[in-house]
């Protein structure tokens, strides 16, 4: 099968650690092609980098639609554009956030999630109250990082985040970790046997959740929300993505 993983912000070593770490899980016969929008911010932190990140991501999908995909996978923990990916995608859309939440309440009654910026955590809390899975987490902590500080080993970064998951375990009597940001792919496992608990990266889990809907052969209902947009003109720098 093939897996589309678009990164949504325009930063090329971002992309290139998401598609690692989803080549890490993926299955034998699972082709992982990883895209990067050329037009938007370089990172996603909060609802303002969000909103110029979301016309060049479905620019991507799009593509990849055309190219064959067999499910879309949006590598950005605030599940930028996801609603608007499921209704404009041929194929089945998971948003990294959204598959780290669901891994996480199947292991542990309780759990948290620990993002990079303080900026992040109001979306953050939005999209938990959208799925129903608000009341299984226990809080989400910021270690105030910005995101391309995870693309260099030599920051502090780690320590941070480490920081808070001590503080999550202790305080917020958290049972697993769910790490809120897509950069943050490659600390999962380190992170996970310093801490004595599961660590739980979106990426992977979105990969593997995005292999079971394409192995039982389930699509997007049309019935609702995510019907395909009906045919109208886009005026603009948007006119190529007219329905």
């Amino acid at each position: 099968m093939r897996l589309h993983v678009v990164n949504p912000n325009t930063t090329t070593s971002m992309t290139a650690k998401i598609a690692a770490a989803a080549r890490s899980v993926a299955l034998p016969d699972t082709m992982i092609d990883a895209r990067q929008p050329t037009m938007g911010p370089v990172s996603i932190e909060g609802f303002y980098d969000e909103a110029f990140a979301v016309p060049g991501m479905l620019g991507c999908i799009r593509e990849a639609d055309r190219d064959g995909a067999n499910a879309h996978i949006i590598a950005c923990f605030d599940d930028t554009g996801l609603d608007a990916a499921r209704a404009a995608a041929n194929a089945p859309v998971i948003g990294i956030g959204e598959a780290g939440f669901h891994m996480a309440s199947l292991i542990a009654a309780r759990f948290a999630v620990v993002t990079t910026l303080g900026v992040s955590i109001v979306p953050i809390e939005y999209n938990l109250k959208k799925y129903g899975l608000a009341e299984r987490c226990a809080r989400v902590r910021a270690a105030e990082v910005p995101v391309l500080a995870l693309e260099e080993r030599n920051t502090d970064a780690l320590a941070k985040i480490s920081t808070e998951i001590t503080a999550a375990i202790r305080d917020d009597r958290a049972e697993a970790i769910v790490l809120g940001c897509a950069g943050m792919a490659d600390l999962a496992a380190e992170l996970g046997a310093t801490h004595g608990l599961p660590v739980i990266d979106g990426v992977a889990a979105a990969v593997t959740l995005a292999e079971s809907l394409v192995r039982l052969g389930l699509k997007t209902s049309r019935l609702g929300p995510y019907a395909s947009p009906r045919s109208k003109i886009y005026s603009g720098p948007f006119s190529s993505f007219q329905p």
